[in-house]
């Protein structure tokens, strides 16, 4: 039979959604297109209501257009208030999707709903490690789970408490990726940084200072980490070894004390702004992107604008921009002076053209430098992919991708760096 994924949400679903990939195949399984399956699968995200608008409509649009086995996986069934509100032959929540296989087995003999939402408010990291990825990143789940309880956050009621993949179990999955032909490795994870918190005496910048040892890696990326993760410890391990790319994605959701105070992060705007700069006493040329929430409530026009001004001062390269969505069960949702939509809007306007802006000034400030990018894509006679800091690079060149090609930055076409080989 023939199976087709949706992927919403995170790098962690994507992830997840390739494991799920991999057990179905080894099962006899068959990848095809949407239109030619049998079976669709739909790993679903509940981040924003956005997202759980997406899953939903795309469970109405799989059932009113394909005769198919629908199965509906992951965070928007974990949270589900009433699961009978979605028309899926099969519902499984965060856990168990590494063996989706048995279930679709199982629904082939019995042909009757199958529903398994666990618990996992304590429980085990589910074993799970990729033989491929794709032929230049490959992305290691190194951790699941988040403590933080963010008041605004959905995620740890949807992905449970914080738990660690085995580091020896990493560092395998590490090698053969790199021996299958991998360039980079992307660690992932809910709460990547707070990885190994669970352990005796072996954390994240335990498993960083082992990663970056291992023959043939090339780069080891982190998808993103928390500012109050990044000790000396690990800036001194990005000091030292180059291996580790010139880009972090660091979240500062706000600019302004007040609405992180209100948002319960762990952090203010100074302590905030002082690990930014130790990173770039080592690093002063490094990509930092981040994520931000505008219209939190209780977010002010004046909070507002000290969340943009600190943005300028911090420097970011990029910003991943989110209006505020209220999530029933977080503190958040109970909280007066909600921001009006319109007003949210506006805002998520203003940043995302001031992000146009911070990334063109960081891109401006590679022209006519050399530099080197793996190719992910060939397209129309060129060569696309990203450098280490994360420029993305377009250049004429052959078929030849997922090998690193050396270039020199001679101008802009947003959001490409051109580059040339021949200079």
């Amino acid at each position: 039979m023939k199976f087709y994924i949706y992927t919403l949400g995170c790098k962690v679903n994507a992830y997840e959604s390739n494991v799920m990939k991999d057990n179905l195949k080894n099962n006899g399984f068959i990848e095809s297109s949407v239109s030619e399956a049998d079976i669709v699968i739909i790993n679903s995200c509940t981040v924003t209501n956005t997202a759980d608008n997406k899953t939903m409509k795309l469970v109405r649009h799989v059932r009113n257009n394909f005769d198919v086995i629908l199965v509906v996986v992951g965070c928007y069934v974990q949270t589900s208030d009433d699961l009978s509100l979605i028309d899926a032959d099969i519902l499984i929540g965060n856990k168990n999707k590494s063996i989706i296989s048995k279930y679709v087995n199982r629904f082939l003999i019995e042909r009757m709903r199958i529903v398994d939402v666990s618990d996992v408010s304590d429980t085990f990291f589910e074993k799970m490690s990729l033989n491929n990825y794709d032929h230049t990143r490959a992305f290691i789940k190194i951790q699941d789970g988040c403590n933080n309880y963010c008041s605004y956050c959905i995620i740890p009621f949807a992905r449970g408490g914080v738990r660690s993949k085995p580091c020896l179990e990493v560092l395998s999955e590490a090698r053969k990726l790199i021996l299958s032909g991998h360039k980079e490795i992307v660690l992932t994870g809910i709460h990547t940084g707070n990885y190994g918190a669970e352990f005796d005496n072996y954390d994240f910048a335990c498993l960083l200072s082992d990663l970056v040892k291992i023959d043939g890696l090339e780069r080891l990326r982190v998808s993103s980490i928390e500012i109050t993760e990044i000790n000396d410890r690990v800036i001194d391990i990005i000091k030292n070894n180059d291996v580790l790319v010139d880009h972090m994605h660091i979240p500062l959701q706000s600019g302004c004390d007040y609405i992180l105070d209100r948002m319960n992060r762990k952090y203010n705007v100074e302590y905030f702004i002082s690990k930014i700069q130790k990173l770039r006493q080592v690093r002063p040329l490094m990509s930092i992107t981040t994520d931000v929430i505008v219209g939190f409530p209780g977010e002010t026009e004046e909070y507002f604008l000290e969340t943009v001004s600190n943005i300028k001062k911090i420097g970011f390269t990029k910003l991943h921009v989110f209006p505020y969505s209220k999530r029933s069960g977080t503190k958040a949702s109970l909280m007066d002076q909600q921001i009006d939509d319109c007003i949210k809007k506006k805002r998520v306007r203003v940043l995302l053209d001031l992000s146009r802006e911070l990334e063109l000034d960081y891109m401006k400030r590679f022209i006519g430098c050399r530099v080197s990018f793996i190719p992910e894509v060939f397209k129309d006679g060129f060569l696309i992919g990203h450098t280490g800091n994360y420029l993305l690079v377009k250049c004429k060149g052959d078929c030849l991708v997922h090998d690193s090609v050396s270039v020199v930055i001679n101008g802009i076409d947003y959001p490409y760096c051109i580059g040339d080989k021949n200079i």
